[in-house]
Formats: structure tokens, sequence, C-alpha cells
């Protein structure tokens, strides 16, 4: 009887075991496998500045072109520019150049940056017709300058509002929403409707690349309406379900961008970091800002977002103790998700004056 018995905890124990086993290989399995969809998520950023790229709020685009050259070629690890741009993108690529157009030409993403890299770009062989500058709404981009920009480029612009959703490509969550008008469930009915954001088609459909610019611009809920928020806001639908509360902004934004056809088309992102606006969110209020006159480059979205908040952190007058801290959540879920690093002591920054 005792042989018995021990015979069946031997047994009990080895399944237990096996199932240990299985498990933890399981999460080897699914690390490797998300690490093989970033693995230049390693938390190195470059960091050029250059005094005097701005000057009364206003970008100087030469010294602009420059800056994005040595950000480029310093992150790529290549002296030639062409070399270092075909790092992240080649000429059979239709690149998206994600912009964050709402807060205007001075405090959201500055033009003369977009265009540097555009023209980069395309003297790296990319051709001007399989460029789109993109943002949530077209009259943001209207108003901003990148209509025009686009135009005398040869380049494209639109508005992901306008321009589709993917049915097949979405993001579900049991927290419903209520579509809005050019949201693709819009005066649908059901009781699954307003569970699901639907991806853009300018990102599913038209980009295999995108490179993603964005400001140095608080934001009330997410901290920095930075990389990670402004990429998850404008590629799908429906999202003003989460737009109200950080701990609902905290889960969906993350596991927006870790959607692969999101985010394994992110080649490259860009914090224009020229000015750096420590309040006011989505509207232009100079009065807040700083001058930086920085270009932050990585393939580390993550690693961005959060010296973006410490920076908001320094510059706010007066300060707010504990500020960055409580918009963190967001950033630790993303790093779970192995999207980028969210330890400020584990990011690599390399300075290039």
């Amino acid at each position: 009887m005792l042989l018995t018995t021990n015979h069946r905890l031997s047994r009990r124990a080895i399944t237990a075991l096996v199932s240990a086993l299985a498990l933890a290989f399981a999460c080897v399995v699914a690390r490797a496998a998300a690490l093989a969809r970033n693995p230049k998520a390693d938390g190195r950023v470059v960091i050029v500045e250059q005094p005097g790229a701005v000057v009364d709020f206003n970008p100087q685009p030469a010294l602009v072109r420059d800056m994005v050259r040595k950000g480029v070629t310093t992150l790529a690890g290549k002296r030639d520019l062409t070399a270092a741009w075909r790092t992240f993108v080649t000429p059979k690529d239709t690149v998206g150049i994600k912009v964050f157009a709402a807060p205007g030409r001075y405090s959201g993403t500055r033009p003369a940056v977009a265009q540097a890299v555009i023209e980069q770009l395309i003297a790296a062989g990319v051709p001007a017709k399989q460029i789109i500058i993109w943002d949530k709404h077209l009259v943001d981009l209207r108003l901003s300058g990148y209509v025009e920009m686009a135009e005398r480029l040869g380049v494209r612009v639109a508005g992901s509002s306008g321009g589709g959703w993917d049915e097949k490509q979405s993001y579900d969550s049991p927290l419903l929403g209520k579509p809005v008008f050019g949201d693709f469930e819009f005066n649908r009915t059901g009781e699954t409707i307003g569970r699901k954001s639907f991806v853009s088609k300018i990102v599913s459909a038209q980009c295999t690349k995108l490179i993603n610019i964005s400001p140095m611009l608080n934001h009330n809920l997410a901290g920095v309406s930075g990389n990670l928020y402004g990429l998850a806001a404008a590629s799908v639908d429906n999202f003003i379900r989460f737009e109200n509360d950080a701990a609902k902004l905290a889960s969906a934004v993350p596991e927006i961008v870790a959607l692969p056809v999101l985010g394994d088309r992110v080649a490259l992102n860009l914090t224009d970091a020229l000015i750096c606006q420590y309040e006011g969110g989505e509207h232009g209020l100079l009065h807040y800002s700083a001058t930086l006159n920085q270009l932050r480059f990585s393939t580390d979205p993550v690693a961005l977002d959060v010296l973006s908040l410490a920076e908001l952190e320094r510059q706010r007058q007066p300060p707010r103790p504990g500020e960055k801290e409580k918009m963190m959540k967001l950033y630790e879920n993303a790093a779970l998700l192995e999207i980028g690093v969210a330890e400020e002591s584990r990011i690599k920054i390399v300075k290039v004056p």
C-alpha cells in the first residue's frame, strides 16, 4: 500500500513538473517571438542637440536637416546617409510618416522635421509617391501645413479618419464604446457593437513601414503625447472610449501598438524635442514651453517616451512631485509586451553635438 501511494505521488509530481516545464517553455517562446517582432527595441536613444536650431520658436531648416542626418547615421551605425536610411526602409517600401498635427505647427510635430526626413528618404531612393504623411484628421494636417508640403514634395497626405477602416484588423476590448460618425461600426446595432477598434487602412493596406515623429508635448492622462499614445490614437477608430481614464489608456495604448499589423511596421521613432511643451496637451501654449534644440532617435518608442516624461517633469514650474510615477503604468505595460524599455536606468543614451 505504501509503495502504491508513493507511486501515485511520484506520478503526480512528474505531471506537475512536466506542466511547469511546459509553461516555462511557452513563456520563453512567447518572449522570443516578441523580441523577434521588434529586435531593435533595446532602449538605445540617440540625442542630437544643435544650439540655434530654433529661433523665436521657428525651426531652422538647414540645421534641422543636419540634425536628422546625424541622428539617423548614428543610430544605424553607418557613415553614408543612404546606407543609414536603408537600415530602416528600402526603396520598395511604402513609408507612412506619422506626425501629430492637432496642436499646430509650433506645438505639434514641426513640419521642418518631417520635411527633412522626407527629403532624405527620397534621396535614399524611396519614390516620393511611396511616402504618405498621415495623422488622424486631414483638417489638422492642412492647418499645420502638411498638405502644402506634400504638394511641394510630391508625396501623399491622408487622415486615417477618412481613409477607411480594415474590418479584418482590429483591437478587441470588453470596454464597450459608442462608435461615432466616421467609425467603422457607426449606426450599426448588436450586442458586440463598440467593443472593437478597427485599424486604419492607411496602416494595414497602404504602408509597409512607419516612421513615427512625435512632439515632446504633455498629455494629462498618458503623460506625453508621444510615440505610443500618438500612434495608437491615430491608427484605430472607436478610441474615444479610452480617452477619459488613465487606467484605460494604460491598458489599451500598449495593446494597440503591439498589434502585429501596427507595431511590426514601425521602423523608426523620432521625438521632436526642438521645443518641450510641458502643459497644454493638444493646445499650443508656447508660454508653457522650453526650447531644447534636440531631436531624439530610437527604434524603441517606450524609451523615448519615458525620457520625455522625465524631461517634462524637469521643465515644469512649479514642479509636481510624483507626476511621472503616476503616468508610468502605460509604459510599464508596454515594456511587459516587449515593445521597449521602461526603466530609465536601462536606457542607453548616445549624445551627438
